[in-house]
């Protein structure tokens, strides 16, 4: 990367000088070629900043004619502008992309939130009709052949039950009935008194939340307190929900033994944690996630998720 680095920027001090020489067009397309390759090579803007620094310092070292200076120093920036223009467009692409892929992503928690109301509501009507049906037929059959539609009734119960982990595991039904906030309120509660250990919840939010940053909250955060509880050790767990402009940013800490300092340093995470799905919930809305010992006892694991404007 070094070697790239430092081929790059050869190239672009001799593309700079050839078009401060020579200010035409076919000089200018030059840089948008060097700007194509850095982003290839992965270099950031930054980086380009600083080759841009270094070339430029380099050409200001010779002597000007009266008035020169200033015609250099408008040729450079148009260069360094060029230079810059696959990386200006790399960043809208992403933007529109993430504009896509939060509009696809409501219009799947739309569906799944249809497909959850379908199998929690409709298909247990339809199989409470068949338990009619099974009751009635039992009650015109003898006792020992009555007997014979039980182990059916039990299957029937069975997917029943099913459909309900179904359709929870679609769209929790709490967020629905009592909001975000009420909903982590609820789970924390049930954590605390699953596990034994307390866990506290602080939310500042003045705007509705789209349907897929809710659905996304709870469930990191669930599956945040599960791993807590399964791996921290800890005595409490506190979490925050907290608006800040235009994003949301949620945190899990807790006071446990923390995460092995050596395998975080490494970037190796503990199967048992269950980081990745936490992670693709989070990529999933164009979000970042932070997760590191806290600066007393335990572990933070922190999300930032934009919000449209």
């Amino acid at each position: 990367m070094n070697h790239r680095r430092h081929e790059l920027a050869r190239d672009y001090a001799l593309g700079l000088q050839h078009y401060l020489s020579e200010p035409e067009e076919p000089a200018l397309a030059r840089a948008l070629e060097i700007g194509r390759q850095a982003l290839t090579d992965g270099l950031g803007v930054l980086e380009m900043a600083t080759i841009h620094s270094q070339a430029m310092s380099a050409a200001l070292k010779q002597p000007f004619a009266d008035g020169e200076q200033a015609r250099v120093l408008e040729g450079q920036e148009k260069f360094f502008v060029e230079a810059l223009t696959p990386f200006e467009m790399a960043h809208r692409g992403f933007w529109e992309a993430f504009a896509i892929l939060h509009r696809l992503n409501d219009v799947l928690e739309g569906q799944a939130k249809r497909i959850a109301s379908a199998l929690h509501d409709e298909a247990a009507q339809l199989l409470a009709s068949v338990h009619l049906a099974l009751a009635d037929i039992a009650s015109r059959l003898p006792p020992d052949r009555a007997q014979e539609l039980h182990s059916t009734r039990n299957l029937l119960d069975q997917i029943e039950q099913r459909l309900r982990n179904l359709a929870h595991e679609l769209r929790p039904p709490i967020l629905d009935d009592l909001g975000l906030v009420p909903a982590l309120e609820f789970l924390c509660d049930g954590v605390s008194k699953r596990w034994g250990f307390r866990v506290t919840v602080q939310a500042s939010i003045d705007r509705d939340l789209p349907a897929t940053v809710e659905t996304t909250l709870y469930r990191i955060t669930e599956e945040a307190l599960t791993n807590v509880a399964k791996h921290a050790k800890a005595t409490h767990a506190r979490v925050s929900v907290q608006q800040a402009g235009h994003q949301i940013v949620c945190s899990i800490r807790d006071d446990g033994i923390g995460l092995d300092r050596t395998a975080l340093a490494g970037g190796q995470r503990s199967p048992g944690l269950g980081l990745r799905e936490i992670q693709e919930r989070t990529a999933a809305l164009g979000g970042y996630l932070r997760l590191g010992p806290n600066e007393t006892r335990g572990t933070d694991l922190t999300i930032e998720i934009p919000l449209e404007r």
